[in-house]
């Protein structure tokens, strides 16, 4: 493109400038990123991440000092609004004169004018990310100073944001960075469950399914470079194509088209409530050689009256036959699920209705989280709120629970049979260097370097346990041995 051709990018402004004059001006801009929260969150800043490297920006740690700052927010809890506040304002402190992007869940709750206070100068709402790239492109191009905005720039309000109604998932789909072998994809945003105690719906707004056409061509791209694992996720997974029924488009469908692509060697199913889990759904995928047998279910309680108040849509006696559905079907699959502890009104008693529940069901992994109240729910409003001393009291009696499911899922394994690992990740454990990886069952193990090489599936027994330091395995307390069949001989 010569310097006369003109560009013109989807905010209606005319850019006198050919592609190496841009990618000149933006090779000598640094961007930082933080991102909170969720998955999908992780899903969208990845892409954005992507897209502002292949423009050609320098893509820098967020405590380096940038020209612009971008922080993907999250408002699940009251702790994840400490911890958005605190970044926009480190960003702030890192350079007083660099452009701060505050982005997601905790914009679109609080509003323009709450996040402007922080002495943020941009705030964009989860339905408009995709533009910021775009965005720190006309600020390239006509200064980076937004409280001064030139009048023939439009720039992004809140208030637009809101007032969009259609969506495309199609370039929020994304992969992990460079030298990962496992990619997220976001299939679905928003959820019409309003459970009590979530704000989330009122932050991403009703559900949308992106087109399976879409996702394939996606994953297609990413396996051709390599990646061999596809994480389906989304903010109510079990909703996807409930808005394409005319489609004839579901979760199952789309599960399917995805493991006839090239490439694809691994699908696993990011969270799922137990309703979707019927013996047809469990039969289409015992029958797809690509699904790992590892299966989120979220429960947040195991007592029916927990779960009534709550505003979820199922009971305990549907959690059971879910996991049973699936523990038929599948040889010792990884179950996982989510808790809440100390929601409003959780007696005593109906916490031990929970931990038994737990102790009897013996998952593999649970998340345990304490209930935290979130302004413009249901829930912040009931009677009964629970003391902090008592939810620290609950979650480490479940915690301690956890990990005894953890080891004793784990060590199962120790049984001679056959699995297969995927390293990913380079670690050194008492000086010496392995390959961590999951196996398709998601239990961590570690490979002797000179036995494997990163993404490359590899077959072997599972051996000892092995006591591990934290920052290795994200909160993990230890990890398995792996020695490969070839090892053996």
């Amino acid at each position: 493109m010569s310097t006369t051709d003109l560009k013109k990018n989807f905010y209606g402004h005319n850019i006198a400038q050919s592609g190496a004059e841009e990618q000149a001006i933006y090779a000598l801009k640094k961007v930082a990123l933080h991102n909170l929260g969720c998955k999908v969150n992780a899903c969208e800043m990845e892409e954005m991440a992507e897209s502002l490297k292949s423009m050609g920006f320098q893509i820098v740690a967020f405590d380096e000092v940038a020209d612009f700052y971008i922080v993907n927010t999250c408002t699940v809890t009251q702790v994840a609004d400490k911890k958005s506040r605190q970044m926009l304002h480190r960003a702030r402190a890192l350079n007083p004169d660099a452009v701060v992007v505050a982005a997601g869940c905790y914009v679109n709750i609080r509003g323009e004018e709450e996040i402007k206070k922080l002495g943020v100068d941009l705030a964009v709402p989860n339905n408009r990310k995709r533009e910021i790239p775009d965005l720190l492109k006309l600020m390239c191009r006509f200064g980076q100073n937004l409280a001064t905005e030139p009048e023939n720039i439009k720039l992004p309000s809140f208030s637009d944001g809101l007032r969009r109604g259609k969506r495309t998932l199609s370039d929020d789909l994304t992969l992990s960075p460079e030298g990962h072998t496992r990619c997220f994809v976001k299939v679905q945003d928003g959820c019409n469950m309003y459970c009590s105690y979530c704000i989330i719906p009122y932050a991403r707004g009703k559900i949308k399914s992106e087109p399976i056409e879409s996702i394939k061509k996606k994953v297609a791209e990413r396996a051709e470079k390599g990646y061999r694992e596809f994480v389906l996720t989304g903010i109510h997974l079990s909703s996807f194509g409930l808005d394409r029924k005319a489609e004839k488009e579901d979760l199952l469908s789309l599960v399917r088209a995805l493991s006839g692509i090239p490439g694809v060697e691994r699908i696993r199913l990011g969270s799922m409530e137990p309703r979707i889990v019927t013996d047809e759904f469990v039969k289409g995928l015992f029958e797809i050689p690509e699904i790992c047998p590892h299966f989120h279910l979220s429960l947040q309680s195991g007592c029916d009256e927990v779960l009534r108040r709550m505003n979820r849509h199922y009971g305990t006696e549907d959690y059971i036959k879910a996991v049973e559905r699936l523990r038929t079907a599948f040889d010792r699959p990884a179950l996982t699920t989510d808790v809440i502890v100390g929601f409003p009104g959780e007696t005593e008693d109906e916490f031990k209705e929970t931990y038994a529940f737990l102790e009897k069901i013996e998952l593999y992994e649970t998340h345990i989280f304490k209930y935290s109240r979130r302004q413009g729910t249901v829930a912040a409003g009931m009677k009964g709120q629970v003391y902090s001393m008592d939810k620290l009291i609950r979650a480490a009696q479940l915690k301690e629970l956890d990990l005894r499911h953890r080891k004793s899922f784990s060590e199962s394994f120790l049984d001679g049979r056959i699995v297969e690992l995927l390293p990913e990740q380079e670690i050194e454990i008492e000086g010496k260097r392995y390959l961590k990886g999951y196996t398709r069952e998601y239990v961590a193990a570690a490979v002797p370097m000179e036995f494997a090489s990163l993404n490359v599936p590899i077959a072997g027994r599972l051996k000892k346990v092995i006591t591990i330091p934290h920052e290795h395995m994200e909160y993990r307390d230890f990890i398995m041995g792996f020695m490969p069949l070839n090892a053996e001989k």
